[in-house]
């Protein structure tokens, strides 16, 4: 279970999911700091996309079924 959880943290879209809640509880905040918390998940959500390299299909269940 650990070892999966690991796999897991290791994906781009584990982190992007991660940066996407992050963003999204600036939603609730004061309107000017929301905006800035925003932009800085989408930027951050950006680079992570950028500077990740997608995974082939063959590793895509990271260990984590079967």
């Amino acid at each position: 279970m650990f070892k999966c959880i690991l796999n897991r943290l290791t994906e781009r879209l584990t982190w992007l999911g991660v940066i996407g809640l992050i963003t999204a509880c600036g939603a609730t905040l004061e309107i000017a700091l929301a905006e800035q918390i925003i932009a800085a998940g989408m930027a951050v959500a950006s680079l992570v996309g950028i500077l990740t390299k997608d995974k082939s299909d063959d590793n895509e269940a990271g260990g984590c079924r079967g």
